[in-house]
């Protein structure tokens, strides 16, 4: 798709529809309306009022102009008030824009920002809209009937805006906005596969093909290797299931990084819960349990197309979490890669016990970051809602950056506290760690059983249980898997300088 930025007048493009995104404070004096309104002959205003359109989020309105003006069709998005302009609010209203544009069949399509967003800069409203309305577009339709597909007939978007952009070329905004969406997208499908299908192998076989396009370099470990390593709890977690585990790491080396990063995501391709076995409701969505592996696969593939600076390496236990006759069990004692011995409480807290084992691989590279993002604990989904991910960090500094580009990505998160006095709640009484504490605070301890495993590397945990996946379509976030996570880590990394945050003390 065809994607460019201009600062001439809409009204005069050839679109079949044109998309305008409206302010509720700015809807009465908003000039371009008012232009069209007059060559409608005031139709637009009496839409407005019959329809009770008063441009909030979420609301739309759709006007045949007639052939009165060029484009064929407008359609008033509402954004809410001018102060609360985001990231997050224009990536919504474009995807609200592409899902409207695909429903009339239009192939040209318009999309106006709106001026005099102080909270919004004109680089910042382009890459958004881009974004949205490319993730708008996005179906996971390979299952359905052909005849219940919907194909797509959008060619190109032109994006509207009243000043040029600044400090960048609007074309290079828009190619990162493209790849972003692009890695979204691949995060997304990922996840959206049957568990049947998205194995320990088939994850393994995809990173074998992204190194093969893009150069990066790639270690897989198999069931031996990684015993020799020393991962008993990865391995541990993989004994109950028929599907051989796998343990991947890519790797993007670029001549003089300034930066090295270890990005880990869980990769449990199903959670049954193991002996602690969920209920049928519990499992219905566990093929997303590989959120993370899918966010960090899919950004370091976007890190070697643009070629960014930064040394990244992605690693992903991949596993299933099954019960079987030789699933581990509970008050089973099982030693990590670390050295630390962990007394099984509960096997459907798996993810961390991968997770523990993938940091102590990854802290051996040296990092001067690491991050790991996981589907870890419905703990956080009570306490944050669906929407935003808990971030729990040993760095402020650090997590204060990670925020910051996680505003700018417009991807909802919020810092979390790691109390020294909820680790109690970890001690057992035959081993040097319990997996699970107790019900209150689940998210802080399950970040609290990690940071065990840390030195002073400065260290980000996301635990995105909430917003990994949704029943719900939402603008530029269709149901499924969302791929949350990918975009912050990419504007992270884009952003990194010599001059990011140490570790504390």
């Amino acid at each position: 798709m065809n994607i460019r930025y201009l600062t001439s007048d809409p009204l005069q493009a050839d679109l079949d529809l044109l998309g305008i995104l409206c302010h509720d404070d700015t809807l009465e004096s908003d000039l371009l309306l008012a232009r069209a309104d007059a060559v409608l002959s005031n139709l637009l205003r009496a839409a407005i009022g019959e329809e009770r359109f008063v441009a909030r989020p979420g609301q739309t309105l759709t006007l045949h102009t007639r052939g009165d003006v060029r484009p064929r069709r407008l359609i008033l998005i509402g954004c809410g008030p001018t102060a609360g302009a985001s990231v997050a609010s224009n990536r919504i209203a474009a995807g609200r824009l592409a899902r409207a544009a695909a429903a009339v069949g239009a192939r040209s399509v318009g999309l106006v920002l709106p001026a005099n967003t102080p909270t919004l800069p004109v680089r910042l409203q382009l890459q958004s809209a881009a974004e949205g309305f490319q993730l708008g577009l996005y179906r996971f339709d390979k299952y359905l009937d052909a005849t219940k597909r919907s194909p797509l007939s959008i060619q190109s978007l032109s994006v509207f805006g009243s000043a040029p952009t600044a400090g960048e070329d609007a074309p290079a905004i828009i190619a990162r906005a493209t790849e972003t969406a692009r890695a979204v997208s691949q995060a997304r499908s990922l996840v959206n596969e049957p568990a049947g299908f998205m194995t320990p192998q088939r994850l393994a076989e995809i990173a074998q093909q992204v190194a093969r396009e893009t150069g990066l370099e790639l270690t897989l470990l198999d069931r031996a290797a990684c015993r020799e390593k020393g991962m008993g709890l990865f391995l541990a977690v993989a004994q109950g299931s028929a599907e051989e585990p796998r343990f991947i790491h890519l790797a993007w080396k670029p001549e003089r990084a300034s930066k090295r990063v270890v990005l880990i995501g869980k990769g449990v391709t199903f959670d049954s819960g193991g002996l602690s076995l969920k209920t049928n409701d519990g499992m219905l969505d566990m093929k997303t349990d590989m959120s993370g592996a899918a966010a960090v696969l899919s950004a370091i593939e976007a890190v070697a197309r643009q070629k960014l600076p930064v040394e990244v390496h992605a690693l992903a236990a991949c596993t299933e979490n099954m019960p079987s006759g030789t699933a581990y069990k509970l008050g089973d004692v099982i030693r990590s890669m670390a050295g630390k011995t962990i007394e099984i409480t509960n096997t459907d807290a798996e993810g961390r016990l991968t997770l523990a084992d993938a940091i102590t691989y990854g802290l051996e590279l040296k990092p001067d970051f690491i991050f790991d993002f996981a589907t870890l604990t419905g703990a956080c989904v009570v306490a944050l809602g669906p929407h935003i991910a808990g971030v729990m960090s040993n760095n402020d500094a650090l997590a204060a950056t990670w925020l910051a580009s996680a505003k700018e990505a417009g991807e909802e998160m919020w810092h979390l506290p790691l109390p020294p006095r909820l680790l109690d709640q970890l001690k057992s009484e035959i081993a040097d760690l319990k997996n699970t504490g107790e019900r209150w605070g689940g998210a802080l301890t399950a970040g609290l059983f990690l940071k065990e495993f840390l030195d002073a590397t400065p260290w980000i945990h996301v635990d995105l249980a909430g917003p990994a996946s949704t029943d719900k379509e939402l603008g530029h976030v269709s149901k499924g898997g969302t791929g949350f996570g990918v975009a912050t880590i990419l504007q992270f990394l884009s952003g990194l300088t010599s001059t990011q945050p140490a570790a504390q003390q």
